[in-house]
């Protein structure tokens, strides 16, 4: 499948819908105090970049986030590819771009929180994949059965 990813504001409709998405997709797989969501409106913040990924007919399918917390340490959030492009590279080609901007941004490290539990196996498979390796609890998360967290340093 054909992509392009650019950096898109999440206040449009086709993003709003993929947020809906995601969250019902998650909804079952934890309880809803271990699902650390954000809002269309808060990825739109200063601290946040969205990557949106769209195919051939210019169709969303899919999204990503990078959210800066200091000016070394950025985060992957909101990872989400609609189920017909699964298996297809968007995924892989979301965190690649999401890598190069924290890159562009001079980040020296890449965290991230994902589900702990079956279901999550996709993901878990995707990040490590990508040089992710596993590591505790950070930032205010609690550390629990349903998260897994992961790192990737940034050397320059």
């Amino acid at each position: 499948m054909a992509v392009t990813i650019a950096v898109e504001t999440p206040l449009q409709d086709a993003v709003r819908a993929l947020v809906a998405d995601l969250n019902a997709h998650l909804g079952p797989l934890s309880p809803p105090e271990f699902q650390f969501q954000m809002t269309a409106e808060q990825m739109a913040g200063d601290d946040t970049t969205v990557l949106v990924a769209r195919d051939e007919s210019s169709g969303v399918v899919g999204m990503g986030a990078l959210r800066r917390h200091d000016a070394v340490l950025g985060e992957v959030k909101r990872m989400f590819s609609v189920p017909a492009s699964r298996g297809t590279g968007v995924g892989w080609r979301l965190l690649q771009a999401i890598e190069a901007e924290a890159r562009r941004q001079e980040l020296e490290r890449l965290v991230l929180e994902t589900g702990g539990t079956a279901g999550f196996e996709p993901a878990w498979a995707l990040y490590e994949r990508a040089g992710f390796i596993r590591r505790g609890a950070f930032l205010d998360y609690p550390d629990s059965e349903y998260s897994r967290f992961y790192e990737k340093m940034l050397p320059r």
